[in-house]
């Protein structure tokens, strides 16, 4: 159901260190959501939690993976009049509006159509000749869909929706909520490469974070490590072109979909890294923010004291360059 891994986590790291640590850190890791999930805590009781995780993420599963077809999605997506909206779906449908409103559309649920037709999505993908791509932007608008009385109302009944780019982001929020929820307050939830932290490390430090040089590597074969950033309490999310693509006559697509021109984005920004209050913020935004690109994105960054970003892109050389905002740059390691 889910997109990306960008984060390169220093998890070998964390693992070494907590068998040596003064305090008692879990390491729970495992698969869910179609990729894989790393998470640290400091637990005062001394208790494996990973079975109440796995019950929480499964919940979540349950309410937003378009690859199931009982989910709350699927069925909104296939108008099942019966289907009663549930705690889940209502808050990624808020958050993901006002994320919308803020970028003028650059994130927007209802692309599924176009992800599809592309084949990046649930279903199977078309040649890239053959995509009716005006036919399908009718179907595409957050505008043209509406949350009333506990109800999806679509002006289109083909609208359907793709989570992918916001769910598990909220997916990393819910865990760290177990997990508070149990007293813990020194905690790293990574899924796929969206992380949130809270406290301290196993070290008595602040959590460490390194973001990919971006790479195309869709086997995640050769990381290189741009930089490290010391993280404080809040959320990592990542967006960038360099893991979900295809190579089709010699022309490549990636999987971030423009929602007002219904292609793959091309343009000099290569990855986008937020970090907000909340996962499911930054992983909103980052995706957002590769479909806007370096200029846009930066003002609205800069006008929003919730989020920080790093940026990386190419100049008219074709070299790597790096955009950071200000309080990020305090988190880089030297």
């Amino acid at each position: 159901m889910f997109k990306k891994i960008q984060i390169l986590l220093l998890v070998s790291l964390f693992l070494v260190s907590c068998q040596s640590s003064k305090k008692e850190y879990q390491f729970n890791e495992g698969y869910i959501w179609g990729t894989i999930y790393h998470i640290i805590y400091d637990n005062p009781t001394g208790k494996d939690l990973n079975d109440g995780i796995k019950i929480v993420m499964n919940e979540f599963d349950h309410s937003l993976s378009t690859y199931k077809s009982n989910s709350i999605i699927s069925r909104v997506n296939n108008n099942d009049s019966t289907v009663v909206l549930d705690h889940y779906f209502k808050t990624v449908f808020k958050r993901g509006s006002e994320i919308s409103e803020a970028t003028d559309g650059a994130f927007d649920m209802t692309i599924a159509p176009l992800v599809n037709a592309w084949g990046f999505g649930f279903k199977n993908k078309l040649d890239p000749k053959d995509i009716p791509v005006d036919s399908l932007l009718q179907m595409v608008g957050y505008n043209k869909v509406k949350l009333i009385n506990n109800c999806i109302v679509k002006n289109d009944n083909r609208i359907m929706f793709d989570a992918s780019a916001i769910a598990k982001g909220y997916g990393v929020d819910i865990v760290a909520k177990f997990l508070e929820s149990k007293g813990i307050s020194n905690y790293m939830v990574e899924i796929g490469g969206e992380i949130r932290v809270k406290g301290l490390s196993n070290k008595d430090r602040l959590w460490r974070v390194g973001i990919d040089r971006p790479i195309d590597d869709p086997q995640v074969k050769n990381r290189e490590i741009q930089d490290i950033l010391s993280l404080p309490n809040g959320a990592m999310a990542t967006s960038g072109n360099y893991r979900q693509f295809y190579i089709k006559d010699g022309k490549k697509y990636a999987h971030t979909i423009d929602p007002k021109s219904g292609y793959p984005v091309q343009h000099s920004l290569l990855s986008a890294s937020v970090i907000a209050p909340d996962c499911m913020t930054a992983d909103a935004y980052a995706t957002a923010f590769m479909v806007l690109g370096l200029e846009k994105s930066k003002t609205i960054v800069e006008n929003n004291s919730n989020l920080e970003a790093y940026f990386i892109y190419t100049d008219a050389k074709g070299v790597y360059q790096t955009y950071s905002s200000k309080k990020i740059k305090e988190m880089i390691m030297k």
